[in-house]
């Protein structure tokens, strides 16, 4: 790259790329990013901004071997050229995290789902880290070859990061049982939902460790809440626009918690693009909303809900012993259907890891 002229009316170094295009690099960014500013060790700030102005400029410019110089009178910084490039304004920073979701529908099938070897992943990286982002591209994958230990599958889990605790504990055994304070403790069917939606953040992937499942009925079902997002942008765009600026209350109420959040059904990242779905009609609190808006509110909920009900979008999955299905909770919405517990056991081991954490560990992968 070549230095351009700078002027006080730009308030900023100007440089051409390769391409010729220019960018420009405000005198303060450059301050504030001058790499002495940063710990040695730890790499967090130790720049106090308010001590420079915020018209601060430059004596002297100077570009050679590759390092930009910036003489500030008091200070001289220093900058590698493909550093400036690779963080130059305006341009979002690499992530190799950002991954793009794949939106699906039940056309996916079962033998779509990413899989991968419990062992392999145990053991090798980059096998961790190539399942780590077919799961986050689908938002769904299973792990197979797991042993029958119910801690097994946890094991994968800790592989990738420390378990999110919640009220129901760090890792949860879901099972039919008496007295039970969810109605996945019960037999009883349950629809496509998103899992507590009433927590300041609803947790983000979800492990569930397959140790028996002989009764009659039970399938495990999914939807993409990606896919059923966008279809209803496209064909209900009022309904769209009701579930992704009017929050609503989640609630979750027993002996010893009254958990409650309110959240938007869909959730838009700057861009417009879908980032996360929220949706659990056995624990969305009593609406609140105003009179005006509340009937159009319900249709629109009604559209969304229609379409968890929607064959075309639901994916059935018969998990066998020894197999875990993993999913984003913020994306694929989950349930299964009513089993027969009198025909035999239905027992999964389950836990969460959160998505920062998950993406933290894909990044360090990645390097």
């Amino acid at each position: 790259m070549k230095l351009a002229q700078t002027s006080k009316k730009q308030g900023a170094v100007c440089l051409m790329d390769d391409g010729g295009q220019e960018i420009r690099l405000p005198y303060i960014w450059l301050r504030d990013n001058c790499p002495s500013g940063f710990h040695e060790h730890t790499q967090e700030r130790a720049f106090d901004l308010l001590s420079v102005a915020i018209d601060i400029e430059p004596q002297k410019v100077t570009l050679e071997a590759g390092v930009l110089t910036v003489d500030w009178g008091d200070h001289v910084s220093a900058f590698d050229i493909e550093w400036l490039d690779a963080y130059r304004p305006g341009q979002t920073r690499y992530d190799p995290a950002d991954i793009r979701a794949q939106t699906w529908d039940a056309s996916l099938g079962a033998d779509g789902v990413p899989r991968a070897n419990a062992r392999i992943i145990m053991e090798n990286d980059l096998a961790l880290a190539n399942w780590m982002r077919d799961t986050k591209r689908f938002g769904i994958s299973i792990v197979e070859g797991l042993d029958d230990d119910p801690e097994a599958g946890m094991a994968v889990a800790r592989r990738i990061a420390f378990l999110r605790e919640t009220n129901f504990g760090k890792t949860f055994q879901v099972k039919s049982k008496p007295n039970p304070n969810n109605l996945a403790y019960t037999s009883d069917a349950l629809p496509l939902h998103t899992d507590l939606p009433n927590q300041e953040l609803p947790p983000g992937f979800q492990f569930l460790h397959c140790l028996a499942n002989d009764a009659v009925g039970g399938g495990s079902i999914f939807a993409d809440g990606v896919a059923i997002a966008e279809d209803l942008r496209s064909t209900d765009p009022e309904a769209f626009h009701l579930l992704s600026s009017v929050s609503i209350p989640f609630r979750f109420h027993d002996q010893h918690h009254d958990i409650r959040r309110r959240q938007c059904v869909i959730t838009l990242r700057e861009d417009r693009q879908v980032s996360e779905v929220c949706y659990n009609a056995h624990i969305a609190d009593i609406f609140d909303l105003p009179s005006d808006i509340m009937a159009d509110y319900y249709r629109a909920y009604r559209a969304f809900m229609a379409k968890t009900r929607d064959p075309s979008f639901v994916l059935s999955l018969a998990l066998r012993t020894g197999e875990m299905v993993v999913f984003d909770n913020r994306r694929a919405l989950h349930g299964r259907e009513a089993f027969d517990p009198s025909t035999g056991y239905r027992h999964l081991h389950g836990c969460y890891v959160d998505r920062g954490d998950f993406d933290s560990r894909l990044r360090v992968l990645s390097r």
